[in-house]
C-alpha cells in the first residue's frame, strides 16, 4: 500500500500587487472567522472563500489547500510571538527579572488570544511541525532565550543554564494552553500574568545561589 501524501502546505503563488495582498489578507481574515464561528470540523475552503466573499478559484490561486491556509495562520503567529519574546529577553536595559514578568504576561497574552483557533491548528500541526518557518521560529526563540540565561546565570554553567532556561519555557507553554483553554477577561489575563511572572523569577532567584 502505498504512503499517504502530506498534503502541499505552501503557497502556491506570492503576492506581487497590492491588491493580490489584500485579496490574502481577506482569505486569511475569512478564515479565523469560520474557525471561530464554526469550528474546525466544518473548515472547509469553501466556506472560507463564502465568507471572503471571493470564488473559490480565487482562493485556490494562492492556497492549493486548507491546510495550507491553516499553515499561514500558524505560521504568522509563531512570527509574530518569536518577534515579542525576542525582543523581550535581548532587552539588556532591563533587567533579567523585568524582562522574565514582562515574558510572561506577553505569552500569556498571545496564548488567550490564539485558544480560539489552536484546535483547528493542533489538528494540522503535525503537516507543519518540521516546516522552515517552525524550525526558524524556534531558532529565534533559542538563541534569545540562551543570551537571557547567559545574563541571568553568569556563574552558573552551561548544562544549568540550559535547564533553568527549558524549565521557564516548558512552565510558560504548559500553564500558558491550559489557562487559555477558558475564556479570560484582559483584567484577568493581565493578573495571572503577572502572578506567573512572580513565580518564575524566584525560580530564576534560585537558581542564582
Amino acid at each position: 500500500m502505498p504512503p499517504a501524501q502530506t498534503p502541499r502546505i505552501s503557497l502556491r503563488k506570492r503576492p506581487q500587487q497590492a491588491r493580490s495582498e489584500g485579496l490574502v489578507a481577506a482569505i486569511l481574515e475569512a478564515a479565523v472567522q469560520v474557525l471561530t464561528t464554526e469550528g474546525a470540523q466544518r473548515f472547509t475552503t469553501a466556506r472560507v472563500a463564502e465568507r471572503a466573499g471571493v470564488a473559490v478559484g480565487s482562493l485556490y490561486q494562492y492556497f492549493p489547500n486548507k491546510a495550507a491556509i491553516l499553515f499561514r495562520l500558524q505560521s504568522d503567529e509563531w512570527q509574530q510571538t518569536s518577534r515579542q519574546m525576542h525582543a523581550i529577553l535581548s532587552d539588556t536595559t532591563r533587567a533579567p527579572a523585568d524582562r522574565l514578568r514582562d515574558l510572561a504576561t506577553t505569552f500569556l497574552r498571545s496564548e488567550c488570544e490564539e485558544a480560539a483557533i489552536r484546535r483547528a491548528l493542533d489538528d494540522a500541526a503535525p503537516l507543519y511541525r518540521d516546516a522552515p518557518e517552525a524550525k526558524a521560529a524556534r531558532a529565534r526563540v533559542d538563541d534569545a532565550l540562551a543570551a537571557f540565561m547567559r545574563e541571568a546565570l553568569p556563574e552558573a554553567d552551561d548544562a544549568r543554564r540550559a535547564l533553568t532556561g527549558e524549565v521557564i519555557m516548558r512552565t510558560l507553554k504548559s500553564v500558558g494552553k491550559d489557562y487559555s483553554e477558558t475564556p479570560q477577561s484582559p483584567a484577568a489575563v493581565e493578573a495571572f500574568g503577572q502572578a506567573l511572572g512572580e513565580m518564575l523569577v524566584g525560580y530564576l532567584d534560585r537558581c542564582r545561589g
